[in-house]
């Protein structure tokens, strides 16, 4: 049963639960699924009415909020392609991404009255584009018989695009169906045992798979109820996980770090909690171990990514390993191979990370080149991740297969060097890259930022000297006073190695 069908079953079932609590900062805007369907209905009217038919790609960008999602699902049951944009992208990044996805519709946010410059002015698109108030757009949808919520017949249809981070070169289009999606849907259903009692606390991002997907088309399916802000707040975060309504929590490492920092050294109380997660970036054991050691909760680590939804996962219940990401999902195939031959390795050796099964993408956008590069000859989506897999089947990252360093002929793996270093006390976060060197070929080099004391250089490297061989210790440590991370709070090592050396071509 695609995720439409779902979700209109669930509205039959329950018409009057709340799908959607959304609280801003002048009030709750509270959906039942019943006005959910029924608004959903009347975008898609709206969106034929703009001209937009199957096939076509319709972007939004716009602040987080029920109507953003509403338009997503809209598109969908249109047969059209759903895809949210980043609100804070540059008129520039805007500008690519329209004309290479040939947008038929971008969908944005009024500028205020007050505005001295309309930075989107520019912009020489495909896309027409419609900016609205979030506010009273819903007020324009037609009221009258409105367009049903349509089930696409072909499954392997493009459902969603979402245009990848980029770690070289222009970002791509991932192309994701309505069977794609659904199967991941399925798969975390049963990994995680979602069920329609459960109440999530959404503060994520929903023009990410993270956020869109896993935790808002997570809840829907099961037939959840979703508690959601607009944003990332860890004093607001911290009242709602201890008031007792939500039981499910997604977040990334980032804001985990965050809300350690703000419960201090006082325990708290999460035995009404079900299930916590952390995504999107590898999660540092000493976050893992300060959660655990505040509230009794292990925090459950997964791994994913925007072309295949989540893979892996640690157990709902039973033993979960610091600084692992558990095991395949159900109906996930993974293996781990020697990126040079193709060489299927065996346990507790380290390669490349490959998978196959329904949960994978169609292909990048009207890009066959870099489709068939990203796969192999027997169907294995190559996720470009080096790991490896211990003896009980449980998989350990160590890092992009692009971030790997080769030093002296010796192979670094940067994970490895920032859990050493992270265990210092006066290192808050950090993140190592290889440079250039003349004689070392790359040299290991981590950027830090400092804790309450800044460390010292010297006492950096030999803290790491007491733990790792000496080609993985770092020649270099700069001390920094942030890190550059993207949406979802992942360190961005390419802008490290511009920023290290300008002229790279990165």
């Amino acid at each position: 049963m695609l995720f439409l069908e779902r979700l209109q079953e669930n509205c039959r079932k329950q018409p009057s639960k709340t799908a959607i609590e959304f609280r801003f900062e002048c009030g709750t805007q509270q959906v039942t699924y019943s006005e959910l369907l029924n608004s959903v209905q009347r975008a898609t009217s709206w969106l034929a009415r703009h001209g937009i038919r199957s096939g076509n790609t319709v972007a939004v960008q716009l602040p987080k909020s029920v109507l953003a999602f509403e338009l997503h699902l809209a598109a969908c049951s249109l047969g059209a392609i759903s895809m949210p944009l980043n609100p804070a992208y540059s008129a520039a990044e805007l500008e690519y991404i329209l004309n290479d996805s040939e947008a038929k519709l971008l969908i944005r946010k009024q500028f205020s009255k007050d505005a001295t410059e309309n930075p989107f002015s520019a912009i020489k698109a495909l896309a027409k584009i419609v900016a609205v108030d979030i506010h009273k757009l819903r007020d324009q949808f037609p009221v009258g018989n409105p367009v049903s919520l349509q089930v696409p017949t072909d499954p392997d249809r493009t459902a969603l695009m979402l245009y990848t981070s980029g770690t070289t070169g222009h970002p791509k289009g991932a192309c994701m169906s309505h069977a794609s999606l659904t199967a991941n849907m399925d798969m975390l259903a049963e990994a995680w045992q979602w069920s329609s009692d459960d109440v999530l606390l959404h503060t994520l991002p929903i023009f990410h798979v993270h956020g869109l997907l896993v935790a808002l088309h997570g809840a829907l399916h099961a037939g959840a109820s979703c508690i959601m802000y607009p944003h990332f707040d860890p004093q607001q975060v911290l009242h709602e996980l201890q008031a007792g309504k939500c039981n499910v929590y997604m977040g990334v490492p980032t804001m985990y770090r965050r809300i350690l920092e703000a419960v201090g050294n006082k325990p708290i109380s999460l035995s009404h909690m079900r299930l916590l997660t952390s995504g999107s970036d590898r999660l540092p054991i000493e976050s893992f171990q300060g959660f655990e050691k505040l509230s009794g909760m292990r925090l459950l680590e997964r791994y994913g990514m925007t072309e295949t939804g989540i893979l892996c996962s640690n157990p709902l219940h039973g033993n979960r390993k610091p600084g692992h990401v558990g095991v395949p999902l159900p109906g996930v195939e993974m293996r781990i191979t020697d990126p040079e031959t193709g060489r299927v390795l065996e346990n507790c050796e380290v390669g490349e990370l490959q998978t196959r099964g329904p949960h994978v993408f169609s292909g990048y956008w009207k890009d066959p080149e870099k489709t068939s590069r990203s796969f192999t000859e027997d169907a294995w989506f190559r996720t470009g991740d080096l790991g490896c897999c211990t003896a009980d089947g449980s998989y350990e990252l160590k890092g992009r297969m692009s971030d790997l360093i080769i030093s002296g002929g010796f192979n670094v793996y940067p994970a490895e060097v920032e859990q050493v270093l992270l265990t210092h006390p006066d290192v808050e976060q950090c993140a190592v890259i290889g440079l250039p060197d003349p004689e070392w070929g790359e040299s290991v080099t981590a950027y830090v930022v400092p804790g309450n004391i800044k460390p010292n250089e010297s006492d950096l490297i030999e803290h790491c000297r007491q733990v790792l061989v000496f080609y993985k210790c770092p020649k270099r440590v700069l001390v920094v006073d942030s890190l550059p991370r993207n949406a979802m709070g992942k360190v961005q090592k390419s802008t490290l190695r511009k920023t290290a050396i300008p002229d790279l071509d990165a």
